[in-house]
């Protein structure tokens, strides 16, 4: 099997020479955030950290994304932070693209390189630092932890997409996968962070149309990928963010794989806004 590939934006600006020529769309339904939008100047910075940017791709905003943050960080040799999460009440999920992280939580010490997956309960002690020679990459993935009756927190997990074994979707041939880094049967999370990998002319034959939010980072590869009534060319490096109810269907263009980190809202009940 070839090995995966995961992109991992570099920054800079374009030259001075060039046209405007682009492929980001902001709609009611969905919005696309091509690469070539990660430059120097779209960057952030977090208190408590050394050594680090971060671009900040979905953010809870009236009109876009409800559930969920996400952040591309780029961590530089020496680079980390003893306390990373400023609030207790928030979940993360990393998941590494490039380099090397030391990632401690609750006291336990953890090796992390591309490929890497960490979940981090709400409330947990955790550090994060690059002690490697080499500048690292990943994403990092917020969500406030919502309780439920007789459910508790979910516990820590640390592993490693090599480690784990993609689930073929029925009747595909193994042509649509989904690399699921835990149980979706397990209660205790209600959000899922996923690989789906579409080998070449692989394709969603049908217009998922659903409640749960997604946001979508393209790891490798490129489609064409069907958002609410338009089509629309996506490549490594890209993201999508989809509100719930919204259409979607791609087709696999090749002549690689195409292959994208899935955020999803999961496994709670729906809130209901107050009687009036």
């Amino acid at each position: 099997m070839t090995p995966p590939r995961y992109y991992t934006p570099k920054g800079g600006h374009p030259g001075q020479e060039q046209l405007l020529t682009d492929r980001a769309m902001f709609t009611d339904a969905y919005a696309v955030i091509p690469k070539g939008t990660m430059r120097d100047i779209t960057t952030s910075f977090l208190p408590g950290w050394d050594g680090m940017r971060m671009w900040v791709i979905a953010r809870p905003l009236s009109g876009f994304a409800e559930t969920f943050s996400q952040y591309i960080v780029e961590l530089q040799p020496g680079g980390g932070s003893d306390t990373p999460e400023s609030d207790a009440g928030a979940q993360s999920v990393l998941f590494v693209t490039e380099g090397q992280l030391t990632l401690s939580i609750d006291g336990d010490t953890h090796q992390l390189e591309d490929g890497g997956y960490a979940y981090i309960p709400a409330g947990a002690s955790w550090t994060l630092h690059n002690r490697s020679a080499t500048a690292a990459g990943f994403h990092w993935i917020r969500k406030r932890w919502e309780a439920a009756p007789g459910v508790s927190k979910p516990a820590p997990l640390i592993t490693n997409e090599r480690d784990v074994a993609p689930t073929a979707m029925p009747g595909t041939e193994g042509r649509w996968a989904t690399t699921r880094f835990v149980d979706p049967a397990d209660l205790s999370h209600d959000m899922h962070v996923t690989i789906v990998t579409f080998e070449p002319g692989g394709v969603i034959p049908f217009a998922e149309t659903h409640v749960m939010e997604h946001g979508l980072f393209v790891l490798e590869g490129k489609a064409v990928y069907r958002l609410n009534q338009d089509w629309v060319e996506v490549e490594a490096g890209d993201f999508m963010w989809l509100r719930a109810f919204c259409p979607q269907a791609c087709y696999a263009g090749g002549p690689g794989r195409f292959r994208y980190l899935l955020y999803k809202d999961v496994n709670r009940h729906m809130p209901l806004s107050p009687l009036r």
